[in-house]
């Protein structure tokens, strides 16, 4: 058995070697040496014939290496090409070896070469990437062996710590240009796929407890390389996976990660109401600041939220994943399970406690509380929709809905959302707001998860009515609530939900548009947001008897139109003012007033009878059920237009409309990766323990 290293008691700083009890000229390590040997215009073999074979043997000086590479201006870096081209190839030969050790310094010096050459593609010389990593000749061959040793690693039954050093060289392959299209050398990634490699992950309890997140993160990366420009694989073969283990592999790494977030951000609040926080400290804006303790970072999380929206958007088998039962996982006892070999942080975030769940792994107690997916999403989006002022939470909660208008659309996803069978208790974070209590959690009813959505969307809407008003997630809120109400109206679902609170917030919306008329208009249509707040109440009053639960609920729809009829007057006088002067805003505001043709006529049906029902009585203020007998005994001689349309909506499309979005989105998650990219993090004593010997 042949001992690789020697655990001399040495100093060890910038590739040199210092003997601590005496002041000579330090000396450098020999892998330093060794490098610098290949930086030089000789064959760094010919002098010594073993001189490959000796170099994956040494401990990998990643800093000195990367530095190195990154030293040198383009020119001089050609003149040396043939030396790195032969690195890059004896690196890929040594993946192949049985000894661990040798793989492992192979895959680091990869990871090193891959960001060094590449940083110098940032500058003015142009070279091809390609052709000073493996030469173009060479290249196909190159890297069609490089992605065939790290699928045989990330599939075999070897060590954990191969295969997370194989995933951080895969996340430093797709993340070392920002912009991850213009990365050419992901072509033979695409040819070369790795996709079955990844689904293996996510399918096995260990590798997932493993490497699930960074699986996950490089998934939903790839599948965006050129999504717009050319058929990409990946996108095709997560499209098309029905395996169940897989899927919910999937399902369960994303849960994790999201509900680790909102435990971290569930303990951060409880801190500051304990007064342990500083005065100075902005409880919502601190917790997507990440410090030395908790790396709560939105743009990680954004990954996670990306992986989300693809498997969503992309397969239909995937929904099924979203209403999985597991316990809820702060109630949870955590099963014991294998300490990992070495251990592996997720990106950017802190590792989480225990692995998701499964239901093969843990059963459910009929004591504790289930989840599943769509609450600890639903959950997230609470938190992260609160304060979208920053650009990051922006991008977040944009997200966070777009996800839920794939969920609105579905069918499927409609049927478990409406489910009466399925009852869920859901503690949605709401902002602190100085005329309203905090709702006591104890206090929750289980309802069908659809009311969670619309629990979510009436408690944006009415948080969000400021100066910076956020009105592309406004519309999108809107479009949520009726895509929902047009399932329920084609499925006559009658739900029992307080509708009140919606109808409230919709008018107070209306209310806030018009006191900021001006200061809106310079930057946005409001009129867009006003039509579809006002077919919302046309959604109601048309169809309202066929999904409402009770006829006294279509009842007191009508009381809440004619009990705020001064918003709705207030509305109709300031779009027909804007809709006959010849200005940019008469087409939408002339679709307002069509729109209110209905609103208005209740308001000037029941509002006279109300007046005379008082004035008969002697009564100076009507009480509500008063008002209601009024509008019961009067709907005869009311009469409505009918309005086309209302139950019909655009379905989502990302590649005509949020390409932009998503581009941005990728970019940003794709320079966080990088990053928080640290493929060193497997110390070496570890892996020595892990490897001590070469037999």
């Amino acid at each position: 058995m042949l001992r690789v290293y020697s655990m001399a008691q040495t100093e060890k700083k910038g590739g040199l070697l210092r003997k601590s009890s005496a002041s000579k000229k330090p000396l450098k390590e020999k892998v330093v040496l060794m490098y610098d040997e290949i930086f030089t215009t000789e064959d760094p073999s010919k002098c010594n014939p073993r001189f490959w074979e000796e170099l994956f043997l040494m401990k990998v000086n990643l800093e000195y290496l990367e530095g190195k590479l990154e030293a040198l201006d383009g020119e001089e870096l050609m003149k040396i090409k043939d030396n790195v081209n032969c690195l890059f190839q004896h690196c890929i030969q040594a993946l192949g070896e049985e000894h661990p050790i040798r793989v492992v310094n192979a895959l680091q010096t990869l990871c090193a070469l891959i960001r060094g050459v590449h940083q110098k593609n940032k500058s003015t010389s142009g070279f091809d990437i390609i052709n000073m990593l493996v030469g173009f000749d060479k290249a196909e061959l190159c890297m069609k062996n490089l992605m065939e040793s790290l699928d045989s690693l990330l599939c075999a039954e070897g060590s954990e710590s191969l295969k997370s050093l194989c995933l951080k060289l895969l996340l430093c392959l797709v993340t070392v240009t920002d912009n991850i299209s213009q990365n050419t050398i992901l072509e033979y990634v695409m040819i070369n796929s790795i996709f079955e490699a990844i689904l293996q992950i996510l399918s096995s309890p260990l590798s997932r407890r493993e490497h699930g997140y960074d699986a996950v993160v490089l998934l939903a990366l790839l599948v965006n390389y050129r999504k717009y420009e050319s058929v990409n694989p990946y996108i095709v073969k997560l499209s098309i996976v029905d395996d169940e283990p897989t899927l919910n592999g999937m399902g369960l790494v994303i849960a994790q990660a999201l509900s680790e977030y909102n435990r971290q951000y569930k303990d951060k609040e409880e801190e500051h109401q304990s007064g342990f926080f500083s005065a100075l400290t902005n409880m919502v804006g601190s917790m997507f600041i990440a410090d030395a303790d908790e790396k709560i970072s939105v743009q990680t999380n954004e990954a996670i939220l990306l992986a989300l929206y693809e498997a969503v958007h992309l397969n239909r088998n995937f929904i099924t994943v979203l209403a999985q039962s597991h316990p809820e996982m702060g109630l949870m006892t955590t099963p014991t399970s294998p300490v990992p070999t070495t251990p592996v942080t997720p990106l950017g975030t802190t590792p989480p406690s225990s692995d998701v769940i499964s239901s093969a792994e843990l059963p459910l107690d009929a004591d504790v509380q289930t989840s599943n997916l769509l609450i600890t999403f639903l959950k997230y989006s609470s938190i992260v929709m609160q304060d979208t002022k920053d650009e990051h939470r922006l991008h977040s909660g944009k997200l966070c809905l777009i996800i839920l208008t794939c969920i609105a659309e579905d069918q499927y996803a409609n049927a478990f959302l409406h489910d009466d069978n399925m009852n869920f208790r859901v503690n949605l974070h709401r902002m602190p707001m100085r005329h309203r209590k905090k709702a006591a959690d104890k206090n929750l009813p289980c309802r069908p998860l659809v009311c969670a959505v619309l629990d979510l969307m009436v408690e944006f809407i009415v948080t969000h009515m400021m100066k910076e008003f956020p009105m592309d997630l406004y519309v999108r809120c809107i479009q949520i609530v009726h895509k929902l109400l047009c399932y329920q109206k084609k499925c006559r679902v009658r739900l029992h939900y307080t509708w009140r609170e919606l109808w409230s917030a919709l008018i107070n919306l209306l209310k806030f548009l018009m006191s900021n008329e001006t200061v809106l208009l310079a930057k946005h249509n409001i009129f867009t947001l006003a039509l579809m707040v006002v077919n919302l109440f046309n959604m109601f009053i048309t169809y309202g008897d066929t999904f409402l639960p009770t006829p006294s609920s279509y009842d007191e729809l009508y009381y809440e139109i004619i009990r705020m009829h001064q918003n709705f007057d207030n509305l109709y006088s300031m779009v027909l003012r804007l809709s006959t002067n010849a200005g940019q805003w008469k087409e939408p505001a002339s679709k307002v007033t069509h729109a209110l043709v209905n609103i208005r006529a209740i308001i000037n049906h029941f509002n006279p009878k109300i007046e005379s029902y008082a004035a008969v009585n002697h009564i100076s203020q009507l009480s509500e059920d008063q008002v209601l007998e009024v509008v019961r005994s009067n709907y005869d001689t009311l009469t409505l237009k009918l309005q086309d349309g209302l139950d019909q909506y655009e379905r989502y499309s990302e590649q005509h409309k949020e390409a932009a979005f998503f581009k941005e989105l990728v970019r940003s998650i794709s320079i966080n990766v990088r990053k928080n990219l640290a493929f060193n993090t497997l110390s070496q004593e570890l892996l020595l323990k892990e490897f001590s010997t070469i037999s």
